[in-house]
């Protein structure tokens, strides 16, 4: 992709975004292009951050293939951790969310060689639940999951399994003490600083926490 010549229209719009453009302006950007699959992949090939972001808002995602998935994984690999988190989790709200068979892609990435994939897969499944879309057949599978697997994972896939645990404990109350001994178990996040008004990632303070306010509306 990086050797992509690029057109005189994907070139004005890298003249106009740098590192300090906002998330909005590049949506604002966006809506006005709609979809342009081909000019994505030219934006795609400057390898720049919000360059890469914007081109997921006008991708095609009919042309994303599995190929074509693993090959901008693969690229998203190149930016420091944080970016490439936030790249995967644009291509998943945008794109791999909204048909069956991209869903179904996304499910399928639990055991995949790649951490972005395995985090996308984990990060799906506690976006369901925390936005009320349970799925109740799969909960003891993740749980059991969440148990064998989150100590050993890479940092960036530890947080989505800490999250999905997180909202299974705040929804599902018979398996909300399995959730926060889970927690006391790894301690992950335990001593974590978060600013103020914000809910700790750790797990026996996030859920209950976040029942209780549940509780109370």
């Amino acid at each position: 992709m990086a050797e992509i010549k690029r057109s005189p229209k994907a070139e004005e719009i890298l003249s106009q975004i740098n590192s300090n453009t906002k998330l909005g302006d590049l949506r604002k950007i966006a809506k006005d292009i709609k979809k342009d699959h081909e000019l994505a992949m030219e934006l795609w090939s400057s390898e720049k951050f919000p360059a890469r972001l914007l081109a997921i808002l006008i991708m095609d995602k009919k042309l994303l293939t599995e190929d074509v998935l693993n090959k901008l994984d693969k690229d998203m690999q190149t930016h420091p951790i944080s970016e490439r988190n936030n790249l995967m989790d644009w291509l998943m709200a945008n794109h791999l969310t909204k048909d069956k068979k991209k869903i179904a892609l996304l499910e399928s990435w639990e055991n995949s060689p790649s951490s972005l994939q395995r985090r996308a897969f984990w990060y799906y499944q506690g976006r369901l639940r925390w936005t009320g879309k349970t799925p109740t057949d799969n909960t003891e599978y993740l749980l059991s999951a969440l148990e064998a697997n989150i100590a050993q994972e890479e940092p960036e896939v530890q947080w989505a399994m800490n999250f999905t645990a997180g909202w299974i404990g705040v929804y599902d109350e018979k398996n909300r003490a399995r959730c926060i001994k889970l927690g006391e178990k790894t301690g992950l996040y335990k001593d974590e600083k978060v600013s103020k008004g914000c809910t700790p990632n750790y797990l026996p303070e996030f859920i209950t926490i976040e029942a209780n306010k549940r509780l109370k509306n």
